[in-house]
C-alpha cells in the first residue's frame, strides 16, 4: 500500500491588528522617553491609567503565543524551552548593547547646556562611572538596574516564567492562570520585589511578577484559552466607554492637580494604579481601551490595512530592534532639544525624525532578516559560454 503523509496544518494568516498596534506602541514609547517632550502630553497615558507599556507587554504575550507556544505544542517542552532560552539570550545582549551605547553617549556629551547638571546625572549613572568595576558586574547580573534601562530586564524574567506556566497549562489552563494570579498578588503585597542597586532599597521600577499578568493574559488570549469578548455587544461597549470616561479626571494631570478632591482620591487609589507592580485599575483601563479600539477597527478595517498602516505594521514586526533604537533616539532627541531650543518647530523636528528613524530601522532589520544574499546564492550559476569552434 502506498504511504501517505498528512498535510501540514494551514498557516494562520498574520493578524494586521497585532502588528499595527505594536507599531503604534513603539512610536508612543519613543515619544514618551524624550525628556520634557510636549508631544508626550497627547499620548494615551495622559488620559487614563494605562499607557504604551501595557500595549507592549500584552501584545508581546500575543506574539509569544505565536512564536513560542506553537513550538511547545509541536516539538515538546525541551525544544520549546530552548527556543525561549534563545530569545532570552537575544534580549539580554540587546539590553547590554543599549546600556553601553547610551552610557558612552552621555559620557561624551558632558554638561547640559543649562544649569550645572550633566547628562550622566540626568540618567543617574554617576554611581556606575564612579565605581564601574563593581557596578558593571551588578549590571550584567541584573542586580544593578538603572531606571531608564528597566523594561528589558522585566521582559527577561517574564520569558523565563513561560516554560513553568506552559507546564502548568498542560495540567489545566486554570492552574496556569491561577499561578499567574498568585504571582501578581504576591507582587502587590511586595513579597517579590527585586533590588535595583546594592546601596539603597530601590527596587526594579517594573516588577516582572506584577507585569507578567498582562503578558500571560495576552498569551492565553491569543491561544484561544481565554475567550475573546464579542464586539457586537452594546453593553460591553458602553461599559468600556464608562471606564475610560471615569478614569479621565483621575489621570489627566492638569485636572486632578487643579481639583483638590480629585488629587486626594488619586492618592487613595495609588496602590491600584501603581505602574511598578501593575495595579489592577491599569489592567481594567487597558482592557476597556483595547475593546473600544477593536470595536472601531472591526467596523473600519481599512484603518489597519491602508498604506500608512502597512508602514506602522512593519515597525510592529521588528519590535525588539525598534524598541532598542527608540531608547537611543529618545536621548539624542532630548539632547537636540536642549541645544536647539524647545520651540514648536524643534519639537516637530525631534519627534518626526525619531519616528522616521524607527521606520527606517524596521525596514532595514526586515531586509537583513530576509537574507537577500541567500536568494542569490541559491540561484544556479549561469552556464559557461563555449568558445566558437575555429574555422576550418
Amino acid at each position: 500500500m502506498p504511504t501517505t503523509t498528512a498535510a501540514p496544518p494551514p498557516t494562520r494568516p498574520r493578524d494586521p491588528r497585532l502588528d499595527v498596534f505594536r507599531g503604534l506602541g513603539m512610536f508612543i514609547i519613543m515619544i514618551a522617553h524624550v525628556p520634557w517632550n510636549t508631544w508626550s502630553n497627547w499620548i494615551p497615558a495622559r488620559f487614563g491609567f494605562s499607557d504604551a507599556t501595557e500595549m507592549f507587554v500584552f501584545m508581546s504575550g500575543m506574539a509569544s503565543a505565536i512564536a513560542f507556544g506553537r513550538v511547545f505544542d509541536a516539538q515538546g517542552f525541551g525544544v520549546g524551552t530552548a527556543r525561549v532560552a534563545q530569545r532570552i539570550w537575544q534580549v539580554y545582549w540587546v539590553h547590554v548593547a543599549v546600556f553601553l551605547t547610551i552610557a558612552a553617549l552621555v559620557a561624551a556629551m558632558g554638561p547640559m547646556p543649562f544649569g550645572d547638571k550633566t547628562y550622566m546625572q540626568q540618567l543617574n549613572l554617576v554611581p556606575f562611572f564612579e565605581n564601574t568595576a563593581t557596578n558593571l558586574i551588578g549590571f550584567l547580573t541584573l542586580t544593578y538596574v538603572p531606571n531608564y534601562f528597566d523594561i528589558l530586564p522585566m521582559y527577561l524574567v517574564i520569558l523565563a516564567l513561560m516554560p513553568i506556566v506552559l507546564v502548568l497549562a498542560r495540567v489545566h489552563v486554570g492552574v496556569a492562570l491561577g499561578f499567574v494570579a498568585v504571582l501578581w498578588l504576591a507582587a502587590q503585597v511586595r513579597l517579590l520585589d527585586l533590588p535595583a542597586e546594592p546601596w539603597s532599597d530601590r527596587t526594579w521600577f517594573f516588577n516582572p511578577f506584577g507585569w507578567q499578568l498582562c503578558f500571560f493574559l495576552g498569551f492565553f488570549w491569543m491561544r484561544g484559552d481565554i475567550p475573546a469578548p464579542r464586539l457586537d455587544s452594546p453593553k460591553l461597549l458602553a461599559l468600556a466607554i464608562l471606564v475610560l470616561v471615569a478614569s479621565f479626571p483621575l489621570a489627566y494631570w492638569p485636572l486632578f492637580l487643579a481639583v483638590e478632591p480629585l488629587e486626594a482620591i488619586r492618592g487613595e487609589i495609588g496602590v491600584l494604579i501603581t505602574k511598578t507592580r501593575f495595579g489592577i485599575l491599569r489592567l481594567v483601563h487597558f482592557l476597556a481601551l483595547a475593546y473600544v479600539a477593536l470595536w472601531i477597527v472591526e467596523r473600519w478595517g481599512g484603518l489597519v490595512r491602508n498604506a500608512a498602516a502597512r508602514v506602522v505594521a512593519k515597525v510592529g514586526q521588528q519590535s525588539l530592534a525598534v524598541f532598542a533604537t527608540g531608547l537611543v533616539v529618545s536621548r539624542l532627541a532630548g539632547m537636540y532639544l536642549d541645544h536647539a531650543g524647545r520651540e514648536t518647530l524643534t519639537y516637530a523636528i525631534a519627534n518626526v525624525s525619531g519616528i522616521a528613524i524607527l521606520i527606517a530601522t524596521a525596514y532595514l532589520v526586515g531586509w537583513f532578516k530576509s537574507s537577500p544574499w541567500k536568494a542569490k546564492a541559491d540561484k544556479p550559476a549561469p552556464a559557461a559560454r563555449q568558445a566558437p569552434a575555429p574555422a576550418e
